[in-house]
């Protein structure tokens, strides 16, 4: 029996971070989720576009932030 359940994933690089919605999937015969291979092209798309600085090219795979630096004083 397969279950399969949506998630979150982040992803950090330089000063941006991105959620990318996945499925996991999970079965009887295997101790860990799975995903799909284009969930894992997803991740890898998301990550080389924000790379790239191209963030028109990342929104097309999930949200994206851009992140501030805060200093404490």
């Amino acid at each position: 029996m397969m279950r399969v359940k949506r998630t979150v994933e982040l992803i950090h690089e330089g000063r941006f971070a991105a959620e990318v919605e996945i499925e996991l999937h999970y079965t009887d015969e295997s101790w860990s989720p799975t995903m799909s291979g284009a969930d894992a092209f997803k991740l890898e798309a998301m990550r080389d576009a924000l790379r790239r600085g191209d963030l028109s090219a990342a929104s097309e795979y999930g949200r994206v932030f851009e992140l501030t630096p805060l200093t404490a004083d």
